[in-house]
């Protein structure tokens, strides 16, 4: 584990970089909403970054401006999608030769589907509790923005999500421009507090389906 500051729009983003400098493909992760408590220490986080080093890659996760040692403040998404495209050229420069994926948890997911939908070097996305509503009123969640997402992108949903359940996610993903795979969690609630090796299984299947299909594995 090297803990690393990347150079964001506003100023430092604290990382942590894992993996072996021999990994197959990189991923960011991104953390769940900075007003929530979300950091990138977050259980589900960890779980997303944890199944990425298993299924062969290298993950960075870090924190969003104004969490933890970042500088700034938050910005109602706007910002946060732009730390999230450092984040991923950082990565993409660290790890020029292999498969790059974005993958978030919550309002992370949001943040790497739209850093990621914008990055040709971006080849997948995993995308972890899809809120397609949440307390926040500042974050537009429209599942027509991910549907128009070309490259494909797996989502993993907890049974019992209150804030978008997996039948809402699989209608919401209904007749998208790339491939499409969606995975329930039995027995959890949107933060997979209920059933975090469960979470970290269907993610390295979500992974390992995402490298077959953009011919990584």
């Amino acid at each position: 584990m090297q803990q690393i500051d990347v150079q964001g729009p506003v100023g430092r983003l604290e990382a942590l970089l894992e993996g072996d400098p021999g990994a197959r493909f990189a991923a960011v992760v991104c953390h769940p909403h900075p007003r929530f408590g979300g950091t990138l220490h977050n259980h589900a986080t960890y779980r997303l970054a944890k199944a990425v080093r298993t299924a062969g890659g290298a993950s960075l996760r870090f924190n969003y401006r104004g969490v933890g040692r970042s500088a700034g403040a938050y910005d109602g998404g706007r910002g946060e999608v732009e730390d999230t495209r450092a984040a991923l050229a950082w990565l993409r420069a660290s790890r020029p030769d292999v498969p790059l994926l974005a993958c978030g948890f919550s309002f992370g997911a949001w943040m790497a589907a739209r850093a990621g939908h914008a990055d040709p070097a971006v080849r997948g996305l995993l995308l972890a509790g899809l809120a397609l509503r949440a307390a926040d009123r500042d974050l537009v969640r429209d599942g027509a923005d991910v549907r128009a997402i070309a490259k494909p992108l797996a989502v993993i949903q907890a049974a019992g999500d209150a804030f978008g359940a997996p039948a809402e996610v699989r209608a919401a993903l209904a007749d998208s421009a790339g491939p499409r795979r969606l995975a329930t969690v039995p027995g959890a609630t949107h933060l997979f507090t209920e059933a975090l090796p469960a979470l970290q299984r269907e993610a390295e299947a979500a992974l390992a389906w995402l490298l077959a299909e953009v011919g990584a594995a």
